[in-house]
């Protein structure tokens, strides 16, 4: 199984290059929908499943199950149940409870547990017996009811999970399908199984308290940013304990928040049966099995819940180098894609489909087939109260274990209003998940990767307050500047736009310039270094670096001659843009060191060294490590560079300078210079202290988009101030200057900035 084949190349065709009772328990506590299951009843303990010294207890929502059984097993793989017990229910919401005693005398000490489910299209009979039809009216029914009680389901609200369905110990995705070939099959031995877990609690809040504006953000594979390094423990590496261990040296850099790709349990343990091929590999994790538990593959510890534990001391160790964690979550599939034959008969029950299908997911107007727009299976149906709960719900989750902000993989789905047969996107639902994640978790990070697959699902800009998306704008306007000259146009304008944070995105709905996550690079594409070394795409390699199906052509990369010292020097202008401008900066994994994948951007299947953080290091481009270190740590010292408030020409302080002044080589800029493609310099002036009064004077940054020299004429300093030289991206010098070694200009000179280049100064 491939999953994000079709998305990843689907999403980047339609988001091109070029033109997101207590609180701390799950379930409890959710507003009222306007749907029909808006009503359902919440239990008296948690939604899942929870062990105390008493007893093991079990809550299941369902809006149209008719019965339930709660199957505990003594171990997760190859026995049967030990116990089986029918569920209480009232109006959609289903419980058991089993007593120590008997979980005792069956010899269960882990609560591993499944789910069988009846409904319209199999309603209950008592004389049904594993394996057996008795009941059967239909695979599939006209309200898109997929009820099979031969398919043992996990739980949604599951907090671990024991295995994938497919695994060492068992092949065939098949077996959990229904349909006439494996409808009577019973997965129950081989079946992965939620664990229940003592009660869940908060983790003491230690989070760093830094706005998004004044974050640098690091995007990182769990497993990859350490599998390969050998300063980690082997026996740790790849895991969240290995991971908690990297926290120093990316605190040293200056990433005050690391993005997680998909830590959600994911099919991923095939990967290791296939060390030398692509086939059915799924490195990115794209792919959710749960929304709540953690994946037992990045656990060191693979005790019953060491995975939960050792997740949550990563997070306290990232928090302890200053460091925010945010995750980057999946909530617009799921795992069990869609259906499998031209009928619409055969498609895999894991979990939600089996419990819940028209719940979970929306259904086209003929109820054998879904609506899907992210390429991989069907929508969430986020338009039900269900669906919306259960997002919500994992959402408090993760925060309550310590997580301080979230990435939404296409999340124009989650602001899907249309419940049947069709996309309408709605964010100003005070129901929807959109504005209740904002509602309801607080001071907590919300990142909109602001498109999906289809009509009215790019939505750039269009995110509520309490949202920061990302600005794929920002990526294009940058990588057009600097590899597409005189081939593709572009104004000063638009630049001057990106570099102060995108006002017609963001500003214009009352959001600040950090609601604006820029980035150059992006784990979905070709590697910081690559978009300066590839002319295109090159994903059919042989392994460790391919192959890898899918991905774009619209690279908008250019591998300037096979000219290391010119590809190197502009990866470092691309940086120094990045970390200079207005929003929140965002780098990828390995992109301090110009980490490459040899031009493959859709990897989303190596889980190889060839993208792991290897093959190059800090050690191996000392320099380039160095520069972005220097300039992370220029964006963190000056606060002009992280504002707050919208940069309007004005002179607050009375010291003659405007906050923001924009500048042609030869002076003070205007609107015909800005909007003329021909025109290829850009400069600015911030008047720091107007922001921060014990900051400089000035800043000035000059970019030169040409591929020659320019004379540039720098503005004049304020009475009694000189203008020092801080960093200059070209070869001459191609690092920043330690505070207080910074270089005094001449007032009579002109800067020669070279091409494709940007220099910085200070004014004191």
């Amino acid at each position: 199984m491939r999953p994000l084949l079709l998305l990843l190349s689907l999403i980047l065709l339609l988001a091109p290059l070029g033109c997101g009772a207590p609180a701390s328990v799950p379930g409890l506590g959710a507003p009222p929908g306007d749907d029909d299951d808006a009503a359902v009843p919440t239990p008296d303990w948690p939604l899942g499943g929870t062990v105390t010294a008493d007893a093991l207890q079990v809550a299941v929502r369902s809006t149209s199950a008719e019965h339930l059984q709660l199957e505990v097993f003594a171990q997760p793989f190859g026995a049967d149940a030990a116990l089986s017990v029918p569920m209480n229910h009232s109006d959609g919401l289903f419980h058991a409870t089993v007593p120590r005693a008997d979980l005792d005398a069956a010899g269960v000490t882990d609560a591993w547990y499944g789910l069988r489910a009846w409904g319209p299209n199999w309603p209950h009979d008592p004389s049904w017996t594993p394996g057996s039809d008795a009941g059967f009216l239909s695979d599939v029914d006209a309200d898109g009811h997929r009820f099979n009680p031969n398919k043992l389901l996990w739980d949604p609200y599951a907090r671990e999970l024991s295995h994938d369905p497919e695994h060492a110990q068992h092949q065939g995705w098949h077996q959990y399908t229904s349909g006439p070939d494996n409808r009577l099959t019973d997965t129950a031995s081989f079946a992965p199984k939620g664990l229940a877990l003592p009660p869940h609690t908060p983790v003491a809040d230690t989070r760093p308290l830094r706005p998004l504006k004044d974050q640098v953000i690091y995007e990182v594979h769990p497993r990859g940013l350490t599998m390969a390094d050998e300063s980690i423990p082997e026996e740790l590496r790849g895991t969240y304990a290995g991971a908690a261990l990297k926290a120093p040296y990316l605190a040293d850099l200056g990433v005050t928040a690391i993005e997680l790709l998909p830590i959600h349990e994911t099919p991923n343990d095939q990967n290791d049966l296939t060390p030398d091929s692509a086939a059915g590999d799924n490195y990115w994790g794209y792919t959710s099995l749960s929304f709540f538990a953690p994946d037992r593959r990045y656990a060191a510890d693979q005790s019953a819940g060491g995975p939960t534990a050792e997740f949550r001391a990563m997070v306290e160790a990232f928090h302890a180098e200053g460091i925010a964690v945010y995750l980057d979550v999946v909530y617009n599939h799921t795992a069990e894609s869609g259906t499998w034959d031209g009928e619409g008969q055969v498609a895999p029950l894991f979990s939600w489909r089996g419990l819940d299908n028209p719940g979970y997911y929306e259904i086209a107007d003929d109820a054998r087939w879904y609506v899907n727009n992210n390429g991989v299976g069907p929508n969430v149906n986020v338009a039900r109260q269900i669906s919306r709960d259960l997002v919500i719900d994992s959402l408090r989750y993760w925060v309550d274990s310590g997580v301080d902000g979230f990435r939404f993989d296409l999340a124009s789905i989650l602001g899907n209003s249309c419940a049947r047969g069709c996309f309408s996107f709605d964010a100003n639902d005070p129901n929807g998940v959109l504005r209740r994640a904002v509602a309801e978790l607080p001071d907590t990070v919300l990142i909109a990767e602001p498109w999906g697959i289809g009509n009215g699902t790019y939505q750039v800009g269009a995110f509520p307050p309490g949202w920061a998306e990302w600005n794929d704008h920002y990526r294009d306007d940058v990588r057009t500047d600097l590899n597409l000259l005189d081939v593709e146009d572009i104004t000063t304008g638009w630049l001057a736009n990106r570099f102060s944070g995108s006002w017609e995105l963001f500003g214009d709905d009352g959001r600040a310039p950090g609601a604006s996550i820029n980035f150059v690079a992006a784990h979905d594409g070709l590697t910081h270094a690559d978009i300066f070394a590839c002319n295109a795409s090159n994903n059919g390699q042989d392994w460790p670096w391919g192959p890898s199906d899918g991905g774009t052509s619209n690279n908008r990369s250019w591998d300037f001659g096979g000219d290391v010292d010119r590809q190197v020097h502009a990866a470092r202008t691309a940086m120094a843009l990045l970390l200079l401008s207005a929003g929140t900066p965002m780098i990828t994994g390995g992109d301090e060191f110009l980490r490459t994948q040899r031009c493959n951007n859709n990897a989303y299947n190596l889980d190889s060294p060839g993208n792991w953080l290897a093959g190059t290091g800090p050690q191996d481009e000392p320099e380039f490590h160095r520069f972005t270190r220097n300039a992370m740590q220029f964006r963190h010292a000056h606060a002009a560079l992280r504002p707050s408030e919208w940069r309007l020409d004005g002179d607050g302080d009375s010291d003659g300078q405007w906050l923001i002044e924009w500048y042609t080589p030869h002076g003070r800029t205007d609107a015909q210079y800005l909007d003329d493609p021909a025109n290829h310099y850009v400069g600015f002036r911030l008047d720091a202290d107007e922001v921060d009064s014990s900051d400089v004077a000035s800043i000035f940054v000059g970019y030169n988009g040409w591929n020659q020299g320019l004379d540039v004429l720098i503005p004049e300093p304020t009475p009694g101030n000189a203008w020092y030289l801080v960093a200059d991206s070209h070869p001459w010098m191609a690092d920043w200057l330690p505070v207080g070694d910074e270089a005094l200009l001449d007032p009579d000179d002109s800067y020669l900035l070279g091409g494709r280049s940007v220099v910085v100064l200070v004014e004191r």
